[in-house]
């Protein structure tokens, strides 16, 4: 088996090396919700937390926003924190901020270092990509740049193509996800996760969205992807399978496998 690229913070593996990692995000739409969804969540142990504050109602009040993700980060004790915001065109909520607001608001969320890592779409300008990358670098926080379609899975060179540019721009981590038509669609993903995972110098998530494609947050790992995205309270994307089956399923392949 290939090599596997670990997430890491601070130059230590996320997890003592689990891999892959279990991600499980946070869509409460206010401070309250989002710390109930909290504490059901936090038993049941996941690796990494995400924040999708495109779901936040106050996303638009830097400090509030601020405060929330310390609350978050303080009652989460050493889980990593990944904040997210989706955009529209990615499948992300509706939010009435401008690129450059959320560029703005990025840019005070890494200062505050009350977050481990930060997504941004690569789909973005490259000027606010660079803006991005380098607030994160900044303030040591890992940049994951993500590629998103809830249509279709493009072809394998295409697929191939949207790791490589993660790397090229300077990502810590690349991700990819799709949404599969039919099962040949969902090998094209594994098959360009397999591929990226020998070539890229930085570590891949990847998945394949909905029902057909819930095999892959399943097995991802075993084809390089380093973390899965699971529902611990509520579902951020079509096909998340509960953290509880994840965790049974992963430990049967690593056993079977021998995966470390």
């Amino acid at each position: 088996m290939h090599r596997l690229k670990h997430i890491q913070l601070g130059g230590h593996a996320i997890a003592g090396g689990k891999f892959p990692l279990i991600c499980t995000p946070l869509v409460g739409r206010t401070f309250d919700k989002l710390m109930a969804e909290l504490d059901e969540v936090l038993h049941k142990k996941p690796d990494v937390l995400e924040w999708r504050v495109d779901f936040f109602e106050d996303i638009g009040d830097a400090t509030a926003v601020i405060a929330t993700a310390t609350a978050i980060k303080n009652k989460a004790d050493k889980i990593p924190l990944l904040f997210t915001r989706r955009s529209t065109i990615e499948g992300g909520e509706k939010i009435a901020l401008s690129e450059a607001q959320v560029i703005a608001l990025y840019k005070q969320v890494c200062a505050s270092n009350c977050i481990d890592l930060i997504d941004y779409e690569m789909a973005n300008d490259p000027a606010n990509i660079a803006q991005v990358r380098a607030s994160a670098c900044d303030n040591g926080i890992l940049l994951v740049l993500s590629f998103h379609n809830f249509s279709y899975t493009p072809g394998l060179e295409t697929l191939s193509s949207k790791f490589l540019l993660a790397d090229q721009l300077g990502a810590d981590v690349a991700k990819v996800a799709v949404m599969p038509r039919d099962l040949d669609d969902v090998l094209t993903l594994l098959t360009a996760t397999r591929e990226a995972s020998k070539k890229l110098r930085i570590p891949l998530v990847s998945m394949s969205m909905g029902p057909l494609g819930a095999i892959t947050r399943l097995v991802g790992g075993v084809f390089g992807s380093s973390m899965s995205f699971a529902v611990g309270a509520a579902t951020s994307a079509p096909g998340q399978v509960p953290i509880e089956d994840l965790e049974t399923v992963l430990a049967i392949i690593s056993k079977s496998m021998c995966i470390k």
